[in-house]
C-alpha cells in the first residue's frame, strides 16, 4: 500500500547549480547522491529531490513546508540573514509581524527558491 512506503517530494529547478547553492548553501540541506540534472538532499528522516525541468516555478501553490515548531523567528531571521525574501499575503483573520502570518495559534512564514517555488515554515 502507498501509505507504507517512503515518499520524496520533488522540485522542479531551471538551473540545478544555482538550485544547489541554494538548498545546500542557503537552506543548509546535506546533499545526498546527484547528477547533472537531478539532486537529493536528507531532510528529517526523508529527502527531497531537485530536478531539472523545463516547467520549474509554474506552480502558485506551497510545494514543500517545515514544521519548525517555537523556533520559527529563529529559522526566519537566519534566512533573512542569508537574503532570503520572505513573502507577504493579505489574508482574512491573518496579522502580520515581520515576515511571519499570525492566524490564531498559527505562525507561517513563505519564501520562494530562486526559480519561484514557494517553501513554508510554520510552527505546528
Amino acid at each position: 500500500m502507498l501509505s507504507d512506503i517512503k515518499v520524496t517530494p520533488t522540485i522542479g529547478v531551471k538551473d540545478i547549480e544555482t538550485a544547489k547553492r541554494f538548498y545546500e548553501k542557503t537552506l543548509g540541506l546535506q546533499p545526498l547522491d546527484s547528477d547533472e540534472d537531478v539532486l537529493h538532499f536528507k531532510v528529517g528522516n526523508g529527502e527531497i529531490e531537485v530536478y531539472k525541468s523545463d516547467f520549474a516555478g509554474t506552480n502558485k501553490a506551497t510545494s514543500m513546508t517545515w514544521g519548525v515548531g517555537d523556533k520559527i523567528e529563529e529559522e526566519v531571521k537566519s534566512l533573512r540573514d542569508k537574503g532570503v525574501e520572505f513573502e507577504h499575503y493579505e489574508m482574512p483573520e491573518t496579522r502580520l509581524e515581520g515576515d511571519i502570518h499570525i492566524m490564531n495559534d498559527m505562525k507561517i512564514a513563505w519564501f520562494k527558491d530562486p526559480d519561484g517555488n514557494i517553501i513554508c515554515l510554520h510552527n505546528h
